[in-house]
């Protein structure tokens, strides 16, 4: 039962309720007959068993209480045996860091005696060495002394070539030092010397470099390095690197790949490697590509060709000075920049030249096209001024006295003389522009080229093209008394000069505005756009007036010509007016037809405010009309009808 017990009470975790529950299970479970699911409930027998495990626990409490007792004995043994250890082990760690101290005042001694040895070896040495390379070195300035070829096997075998470049750099330093006269032969000899070996050391690079023998190739730019044609060297490997290569069409797409290969090589032969790359970016730059931009943009006679080619040469190059950037190649952070200045700034100094030159006949020429192909000859047309007067007393004039003052204006079939094709034309042309003048000005005269730029356009769409156009619509609408169905076209002029309006509202914000955002001329662009778009605005607003004008004026002469003041005065008062008039039709239609050439060429605030104007003058037309007429009552009724 205590084993029992035992497993009950090392439960994790321990539950008392669920402990005593069990123990009155089993003894209600003990006292049940078999087959009898219900359990008898016996108090006495339960008392008895809850007495009994209260003393079994008591037991068990006092043997387990015996059992700690004994572990927290061994316990504290165990811990006496282990401080004892760390005590001896404290000793140890002493005696041995004192061991280490002698040992390292004695490895110190030694050091410094070895080192006070080593200086006393040396300053024997030092001086028997110098005195034995001296006399060596002598024994080869008595030979370049001696008439005659040198014979020492150090100058006549080939395959001793490092060593007699030793001797001979060494010589031709003494050589310096030495006054003229009786040494003039000998200095001549070493130089001539010097120079040969120099010679046969470079040949031997390029033969090394030829074969990829990387390690020859260091060993003799090592020696090369002390001799004053060491930059024949670094030419030599550059021209061999360089030889081949850089010879197709896309020069520049093989520019990087050619650095990387030679990138390596260099690293590993050469002792000063940014100083060589750089000189061999810079050999690049000065030799095959500029002789391949140059021979791309020689040709000036083309400009729109010239300018395409500069600007992509020129964003090719900027693309190659970001590729090469990965590229160590000196302290000089503008080392690349001033390479590509070097190279076109000839071609940006005289850019915008170029540039407005173009634009100029191109703008001309697109214009030009387009008035041919409508057989149209451009006409100086005046406007202001005594034209207004004369138009305005002609108006005036001609209205009240029901006469036409002066020719006939000029028809042109409803011709509007405004292209969206040429203003898309013209805009495309001056984007391209603006592309080419962020990319090709410099900073301080970014601002200044595109204002020219834009300047351009704005003659060439706006005054040239659309202003012309408006000035022609105004010549067509007739002045004075209408007598025929006058030209409205000046609707789709209205209509076609807003739309380019739009278009040239899009390319200032989104072309030229950066350009010049942070200067001044971004406020003069704004006002120079908003001076001309008023200007517009006005001759179109007086476009439309005399247009309305004229259309008013034509509907007064139909009503005036097919109606007499007596139509509804009828001497037969039983005679009913059923049918609308001739002249009502006629009006009608007319003005419904006008309504619908409005609604096709206008829209927005720009149509309710036509339409409205238009309502309100036939309306005073009308009735200014109908205050002529004599009326009966027959004659009210038709009227009524009509």
């Amino acid at each position: 039962m205590l084993n029992q017990y035992i497993q009950e009470l090392e439960q994790d975790p321990f539950d008392g309720e669920e402990f005593v529950e069990r123990l009155a299970w089993r003894v209600n479970a003990s006292i049940s007959p078999p087959g009898c699911n219900d359990a008898a409930f016996n108090p006495d027998l339960l008392h008895e068993a809850f007495t009994q495990a209260i003393k079994d626990l008591q037991i068990l409490d006092e043997r387990t209480a015996k059992k700690c007792e004994r572990l927290e004995l061994s316990v504290k043994e165990e811990e006496l045996r282990h401080w004892h250890s760390i005590a001896q082990l404290l000793d140890n760690n002493r005696e041995a860091f004192q061991s280490f101290q002698e040992l390292d005042s004695h490895i110190n001694s030694v050091a410094t005696k070895v080192v006070h040895l080593g200086d006393q070896l040396e300053s024997v040495n030092t001086p028997r060495s110098r005195a034995v390379e001296a006399q060596r070195l002598m024994n080869h300035f008595r030979e370049f002394l001696l008439p005659g070829p040198l014979v020492s096997e150090v100058f006549t075998d080939k395959t001793k070539i490092y060593e007699a470049a030793d001797v001979i750099q060494k010589l031709h330093l003494i050589a310096q030092e030495l006054p003229s006269g009786k040494f003039e032969n000998a200095k001549q000899k070493i130089t001539e010397k010097y120079d040969e070996i120099e010679r046969s050391l470079i040949m031997e690079f390029i033969k090394a470099h030829r074969a990829g023998d990387k390690e020859r190739m260091k060993e003799i730019a090592a020696i090369l390095s002390h001799f004053k044609g060491y930059s024949q060297c670094v030419d030599a490997f550059i021209e061999e690197a360089q030889h081949g290569a850089l010879r197709s069409r896309d020069l520049y797409m093989e520019v990087v790949p050619l650095c990387m290969r030679s990138d390596v090589v260099i690293k590993e032969v050469f002792t000063n490697p940014e100083q060589v790359m750089g000189k061999f970016v810079l050999n690049i730059f000065q030799g095959q590509l500029q002789e391949f931009i140059q021979a791309r943009l020689d040709n000036k006679s083309v400009p729109e060709v010239y300018l395409k080619n500069l600007h992509d040469l020129y964003c090719q190059t900027l693309k190659l000075c970001t590729d090469l950037q990965r590229f160590n190649l000196g302290n000089d952070s503008q080392f690349l920049s001033k390479l590509t200045k070097s190279i076109f700034q000839r071609h940006l100094h005289s850019y915008i030249s170029v540039e407005t030159r173009y634009l100029r006949e191109k703008f001309n020429l697109i214009l030009n096209r387009y008035y041919e192909s409508k057989g149209h000859q451009k006409k100086n047309i005046q406007s202001g001024g005594i034209n207004d007067i004369r138009r305005n007393i002609q108006d005036v004039i001609g209205t009240k006295a029901n006469i036409n003052i002066g020719p006939a204006a000029e028809n042109y079939g409803g011709e509007t003389f405004l292209s969206e094709e040429v203003a898309i034309s013209l805009l495309q042309e001056t984007k391209q522009a603006f592309r080419r003048c962020q990319m090709l000005s410099s900073q301080s005269d970014a601002h200044n080229n595109a204002v020219q730029i834009f300047d351009l356009l704005t003659k060439a769409l706006l005054i040239d093209h659309v202003d012309y156009a408006i000035e022609l619509g105004l010549q067509v609408i007739p002045g004075g008394e209408v007598r025929s169905p006058p030209e409205i076209s000046f609707f789709e002029v209205v209509h076609q000069s807003s739309s380019m309006m739009n278009l040239l509202d899009k390319l200032f914000s989104d072309s030229l505005v950066p350009l010049v955002i942070s200067t001044p001329k971004h406020g003069d662009c704004i006002q120079k756009k908003k001076q001309l778009g008023m200007n517009l605005e006005q001759k179109l607003d007086l476009g439309l007036d005399r247009t309305l004008s004229a259309i008013t004026r034509y509907v007064t002469h139909v009503l005036t010509l097919e109606q007499k003041r007596t139509d509804f005065k009828p001497d037969n008062e039983d005679i009913l007016i059923a049918n609308a008039t001739t002249a009502c039709q006629r009006v009608v239609r007319w003005i419904s037809m006008v309504a619908e050439r409005v609604k096709d060429s206008l829209d927005g605030h720009n149509l309710e405010s036509v339409l409205l104007e238009l309502g309100l003058r036939l309306h005073r037309t009308v009735l200014d009309h109908l205050m002529k007429f004599e009326y009966n009552s027959t004659g009210t009724v038709a009227l009524h009808i009509q």
